[in-house]
């Protein structure tokens, strides 16, 4: 084997555990360790480990960029988006799962 293909091979063998190990956010919700907010983005329930941080700002920013864009096309303020968004992020989330209401976090009845 040359020495590109082994590179290459090990390259592509970091990868997939990279994405064996990257954090769900459906796990981390179920976990109790993120929750959605009233704005319309995820938040840390309590300290998280690393690659839950990475995970929730990656969905957090690929949200602000999408509420942006739902803003100007709709003539609307980005903050009216994120408050339409986390009430429908809020009334989609499971029983039992962390909600952020009222400057608390609380689990969903």
């Amino acid at each position: 084997m040359t020495k590109f293909k082994k590179i290459l091979l090990g390259s592509a063998s970091l990868v997939l555990v990279a994405a064996a190990w990257a954090a769900d956010l459906g796990a981390s919700k179920s976990a109790g360790l993120v929750g959605e907010r009233e704005d319309g983005y995820v938040g840390y329930v309590n300290t998280v480990p690393a690659d839950v941080q990475t995970m929730v700002q990656n969905i957090n920013n690929q949200r602000r960029a999408e509420y942006e864009r739902i803003a100007a096309t709709n003539n609307l303020s980005r903050q009216q988006v994120e408050a339409l968004a986390g009430k429908k992020a809020i009334d989609k989330t499971a029983s039992g799962e962390y909600v952020f209401i009222g400057g608390q976090w609380q689990r969903k009845p």
